[in-house]
């Protein structure tokens, strides 16, 4: 197997990650670079789950995420023009299930279930999900978070939809909790726990919180309460990309935070073109502040699970000279 992050190239960026994640250490480090698994497109046979998380470590990946849809409607019931990606068409692997999965066959590389709509979820049983994939993985995980936007998988979840921004920031203080504090005592709006505790803990203490935000009020959310900011990709940065970039750097001042403290995730798609588009937009991003960059396939025209990895490494050789 590939060390983690042997696949990074020789620019240098400002974070404040663990090493799978991003890093910890002091000063500039070499950019890390993700694979988004592409479940709809290559199907449910648990060997060739196996097989991709394997042949992207070899690669030298840093991390691999997955998405959260838990249901699915047959066609498109929200306007956004992502929605028609999200219906019964195009599956969706559970990711603190398959996040699991991936721990167990593979031994270097990141396992981030991302983006995890946290609010339409019961905070202790995550807590305690991910405490144990920490544990499977040996420390190898961290935990993506987002409010959502599909009020149709919270209706089926019995949660409220518009009460979820406030009901996250809550489950954050008592997710740290439980991944640092043996036992508890907490008494919120939306939870109450009387002197109990996760066993097994997890090894990191805790597992690093990572938001994906959109809006201006969920990026300043990021920037107070997150270890790291998904920055919800575009296909390329555009004007509203840099404006909402400045409203997070804005904010991470606010709280009083230095940016060298939180890592910035961006997206590179495969669909835009070939690699001399790839650099191009990964060069776009990281002006804009990312630290780090995930490599989308999924929608990128390929049809086979070959065809897909293919794409990785070509990344993967584009990317060592950027």
């Amino acid at each position: 197997m590939a060390d983690a992050g042997n696949f990074s190239s020789g620019r240098r960026a400002q974070c404040g990650c663990s090493d799978y994640h991003g890093c910890r250490d002091q000063g500039d480090i070499a950019m890390k670079f993700g694979i988004s698994y592409p479940d709809a497109e290559i199907g449910t046979d648990s060997i060739v789950i196996r097989d991709f998380a394997q042949a992207v470590e070899e690669m030298g990946y840093n991390h691999i995420s997955t998405h959260d849809h838990v249901i699915q409607s047959p066609t498109p019931r929200e306007s956004w023009e992502m929605a028609k990606f999200y219906t019964t068409d195009f599956p969706h692997h559970e990711p603190l299930t398959v996040m699991a999965f991936l721990a167990g066959v593979t031994e270097t590389i990141g396992i981030n279930p991302a983006i995890v709509i946290l609010p339409q979820r019961q905070t202790v049983l995550v807590a305690k999900q991910m405490a144990q994939i920490d544990v499977l993985s040996g420390g190898r995980s961290r935990f993506g978070a987002g409010i959502g936007w599909n009020s149709l998988e919270f209706e089926a979840l019995g949660m409220d939809f518009k009460n979820r921004g406030k009901r996250l920031e809550e489950q954050i203080e008592v997710l740290r909790l439980l991944w640092t504090q043996q036992v508890v005592t907490f008494s919120g709006k939306w939870h109450t726990i009387n002197e109990a505790g996760l066993a097994p803990m997890p090894i990191q203490r805790p597992p690093e919180i990572w938001l994906g935000a959109v809006s201006d009020v969920a990026v300043r959310r990021a920037a107070r309460l997150a270890d790291g900011w998904f920055m919800i990709s575009r296909l390329a940065p555009d004007d509203e990309s840099r404006r909402v970039a400045d409203v997070f750097r804005e904010a991470i001042l606010e709280a009083g935070r230095d940016m060298a403290d939180i890592g910035i995730e961006s997206m590179v798609y495969s669909k835009v073109g070939g690699p001399d588009d790839w650099i191009a937009d990964a060069r776009a991003w990281v002006d804009l502040g990312a630290t780090q960059l995930v490599f989308r396939t999924t929608e990128g025209g390929y049809e086979t699970f070959d065809q897909h990895l293919e794409a990785m490494r070509t990344f993967a050789e584009a990317m060592k000279d950027f």
